[in-house]
């Protein structure tokens, strides 16, 4: 089975070295030439147009930063669209808006092609280990199908329902990781200002009710400094702006989403859309004076979990 991959960044660009590590004949694009020549040099085929990739291959999948990216792959000149056929799988790994993958999805319908919105979560040095999590919503027969290729990228991969429904889970978890992040902030903070040592603030937030994948991750890169999670204040943006959107369909009034959309609206004015998203504690650090940094944290995360085959999670007290 021939497998397409457009989008090489940070996340793509894992996603689909887990892809050729574990033997699939992988042609893929990108607008970087030097990604794609590093994928040849992989083993890769390379491809000059998103209409070339879905030519030539049974699944095309894509990673991009933007709904409106997506939307220009599958719909430009040159798009997806235009190869689209019966039997033909279009698998959507980007971080978007449930309403326009379900909207692109009627277009992929029409030309008898299937579409599965499967998000990712846990991070790139999860995704760069073929353990990140995998969400997939689509018909239960497309799943079964594209199973076994979920399983060579991720760990745990959960059937979330029909199209659409992956994508308002992803941006629902990146809303709380994103809470988790500007929390965790705060208590380091709050934490040197009252004179307590950052080392032992961490492994008191570590052993505790207080504890969570952001803090064991992230917050060890804020205390390095290096503040590298390879995910940057405009992504975080981009999908809590998503979740709300997502409330606002559902007539869901929040509270605490709002305010989180300030805080990065105001990290970006200060340190750039492409500035790493820990450095949101930047905005604590140069209003206090506090330097919020300790020995002995990694300047980037590693997953020292091996790398397994992956495996269907099944939600509890379902029949």
């Amino acid at each position: 089975m021939k497998v397409g991959f457009i989008g090489l960044g940070n996340v793509g660009s894992k996603l689909s070295g887990s892809l050729l590590r574990n033997g699939v004949d992988l042609y893929v694009h990108d607008l970087s030439d030097e990604l794609l020549l590093e994928f040849k040099t992989l083993g890769a085929k390379v491809a000059n147009t998103p209409k070339e990739v879905m030519k030539n291959c049974e699944i095309v999948i894509t990673c991009l930063p933007s709904p409106n990216v997506s939307a220009e792959v599958m719909e430009g000149k040159d798009g997806l669209l235009g190869e689209i056929k019966p039997g033909k799988i279009w698998m959507e790994m980007s971080t978007t808006d449930e309403a326009e993958v379900r909207r692109l999805d009627v277009l992929v319908r029409a030309k008898g092609g299937s579409s599965v919105d499967c998000p990712v979560s846990g991070g790139c040095h999860r995704a760069d280990t073929g353990n990140i999590s995998i969400f997939a919503g689509c018909d239960r027969t497309v799943f079964d199908r594209i199973l076994p290729l979920l399983k060579k990228m991720g760990r745990r991969i959960l059937h979330t329902g029909p199209i659409g429904s992956a994508s308002i889970l992803k941006v629902l978890t990146n809303y709380l990781a994103t809470a988790n992040l500007i929390t965790c902030s705060e208590a380091l903070t709050v934490a040197k200002g009252a004179g307590m040592d950052l080392n032992i603030a961490y492994e008191a937030i570590r052993i505790s009710s207080g504890t969570s994948f952001v803090h064991e991750t992230e917050s060890q890169v804020i205390l390095n400094g290096s503040r590298d999670i390879s995910f940057t204040m405009d992504l975080v943006l981009k999908d809590i702006g998503i979740f709300q959107e997502v409330a606002n369909r559902a007539n869901v009034p929040l509270e605490i989403n709002p305010m989180m959309i300030n805080i990065f609206k105001d990290g970006i004015e200060k340190y750039g859309p492409r500035e790493l998203s820990p450095n949101i504690i930047r905005r604590l650090e140069d209003k206090t004076g506090l330097d919020i940094r300790a020995p002995g944290f990694p300047a980037e995360m590693t997953d020292d979990e091996p790398e397994e085959i992956g495996f269907e999670v099944l939600p509890k007290n379902m029949s």
